[in-house]
C-alpha cells in the first residue's frame, strides 16, 4: 500500500505573517473588535456581570442588546424551556429530515405562520441562515430570476443574493424611483423578486413597503421582506411593520428572527405552503443543518404566543426609546431618529467610537458596543443604543449623564442648540 510523504514544514508559506498583516490592519484602522465577556443575570436584565480580562468582576448595564423586550428573562419563556428540556433532553438529535423534527418544531412553525397570517413557516437555526439559504435557493426554483436588493440590506441578504449565481440589481437605499428604473429596464417576462427590510437596524429607518409592493404588482415581482428588527415589536400582535401597515397580504416571503424581540434563538421564513415546501426541499442551509434544540423551540413558541396577546411591553419599549431620544437631543448629541426603537448616536470616527465605548464600560459600567465598518460605511461609525422596557429611570439617568460628560471630555461636536 502506497504511503504519502508528510509535507515538509520548512517549505510552507509563512501563513502566520499573513494573519498578522490582516489583524494589524484592523488595529491600525481602529476597528478591531473586542468581545466583552458578560454574564446575564436571570431576572435582572439589563444588569449583568462583566468578567474583566484581569480576572476581576464588575457590574454593568447592557444598552446594546437585541433582547428588545426582555423576553429572554420572561417567566413564561423559561417555564416552557424547562418543561421541554426535562421532557426531551438537550439536542434535537439530527437534521429536520433525519430525526430532528419534533412536536416543538412543528408547534413553533404553526405559531409563526399564524403570526404572519401565512399558510406556512419554515424554521432555521438563525435569521442569517434563513436569509442566506432562501435567497440563494430561489433561482433554482425560478430559473432566470432577477433579484432587486436594497443597497443597505443586511449582510445575510447580500450573501444569499451573491451566492445564488443569478442576476441581481442593487437599488439605492429606499429609492423607489431607482428601483422602478431597474425593473423597467429588464425583460418583462423574466421572474423577479424585490428584497428589502422593514427596519434597517443601523440607522433605524423604515423601508417604503407600500411603494415597493405597488412596484411588485406593476412589474409582476415577488416581495421578500426582512422583518428581523420589527417582529415582536410592531403591529397589533407583533407580526412586524408590514402587519402594522396592513400590508402583510402583499408580502410573499417574510424573514424573521427569534433571537431579538422574542428573546431566544433561531430564524424563519413565512409564506405560502408551496413556497416553504420548495425551500425546505431545495435549500442546503436547511437540509444539512441540525435543527434547533427542542427546548429552544419551545421557548420561542411560548414567546411568540405571549407577545401576540400582550401589547404592554411593545408600548413600554417605544416609550423608553422616545424618552432617550428626546433627552439626547436636548443635550445636542447627534442622534439619528427615524421614529423606530433604535437609537444611533453618530461619532464618525472608529478610534473615537471605540474610546467612547471603552470609557462608558470602564468608568460608568455601561456596555454599548462600537459599530464600525464594515457594518456601517466609513465615516458613519456610531454607538447604537437599544432601550427596553426593563431600562428604568435610574439606568436612563446614568446613561444620559455619562454621555453628556464624555462628549465634553472628548470635545466632540454637538448640534446647534439654538437652531
Amino acid at each position: 500500500m502506497a504511503r504519502f510523504a508528510p509535507m515538509r514544514r520548512d517549505n510552507r508559506l509563512n501563513y502566520d505573517a499573513h494573519l498578522d498583516v490582516a489583524l494589524n490592519r484592523l488595529h491600525e484602522e481602529g476597528r478591531y473588535r473586542t468581545f466583552i465577556d458578560i454574564e446575564r443575570e436571570r431576572g435582572q436584565y439589563p444588569h449583568a456581570t462583566w468578567n474583566k480580562p484581569d480576572g476581576s468582576k464588575a457590574p454593568v448595564t447592557v444598552w446594546c442588546g437585541n433582547d428588545y423586550l426582555g423576553m429572554g428573562q420572561h417567566p413564561t419563556v423559561l417555564e416552557a424551556m424547562h418543561e421541554a428540556l426535562n421532557a426531551t433532553g438537550a439536542g434535537s438529535g439530527g437534521t429536520r429530515n433525519i430525526s430532528g423534527t419534533t412536536v416543538y418544531h412543528k408547534d413553533l412553525e404553526a405559531e409563526l405562520a399564524d403570526l404572519h397570517d401565512k399558510e406556512a413557516a419554515l424554521l432555521f437555526t438563525s435569521a442569517y441562515i434563513a436569509n442566506d439559504a432562501t435567497l440563494s435557493t430561489l433561482p433554482k426554483l425560478f430559473p432566470g430570476l432577477i433579484i432587486y436588493s436594497d443597497a443597505l440590506n443586511h449582510a445575510s441578504m447580500i450573501e444569499g443574493v451573491r451566492r445564488n449565481g443569478g442576476a441581481k440589481r442593487i437599488f439605492r437605499h429606499n429609492d423607489v424611483a431607482h428601483l422602478r428604473a431597474l425593473l423597467a429596464a429588464d425583460d418583462p417576462a423574466a421572474p423577479k423578486l424585490i428584497a428589502f427590510e422593514s427596519i434597517y437596524s443601523m440607522d433605524g429607518d423604515f423601508g417604503p413597503i407600500a411603494e415597493i409592493c405597488d412596484l411588485a404588482d406593476e412589474f409582476g415581482a415577488l416581495t421578500y421582506i426582512d422583518e428581523v428588527h420589527s417582529v415582536g415589536m410592531y403591529g397589533p400582535r407583533g407580526a412586524g411593520v408590514a402587519a402594522r401597515e396592513g400590508l402583510m397580504g402583499r408580502i410573499d416571503i417574510v424573514n424573521g428572527t427569534l433571537a431579538k424581540a422574542f428573546g431566544v434563538m433561531g430564524g424563519y421564513i413565512a409564506g405560502s405552503a408551496k413556497m416553504c415546501d420548495a425551500v425546505r426541499s431545495y435549500a442546503p442551509g436547511f437540509i444539512f443543518t441540525t435543527s434547533l434544540p427542542p427546548a429552544v423551540a419551545a421557548g420561542a413558541a411560548a414567546s411568540v404566543k405571549h407577545l401576540k396577546s400582550d401589547d404592554t411591553l411593545r408600548s413600554q419599549q417605544q416609550t423608553q426609546a422616545s424618552i432617550l431620544k428626546l433627552r439626547l437631543k436636548g443635550l445636542g448629541l447627534p442622534i439619528v431618529d427615524h421614529g423606530t426603537h433604535i437609537v444611533p448616536v453618530m461619532v464618525g470616527d472608529p478610534v473615537h467610537t471605540k474610546k467612547l465605548s471603552d470609557m462608558l464600560l470602564e468608568d460608568y459600567g455601561i456596555y454599548v458596543q462600537p459599530i464600525n465598518f464594515p457594518t456601517v460605511p466609513r465615516g458613519t461609525e456610531r454607538l447604537r443604543f437599544t432601550p427596553s422596557p426593563v431600562h428604568g429611570p435610574e439606568e436612563m439617568d446614568k446613561l444620559v449623564s455619562a454621555l453628556d460628560a464624555l462628549w465634553s471630555h472628548c470635545a466632540l461636536n454637538r448640534a446647534d442648540m439654538a437652531g
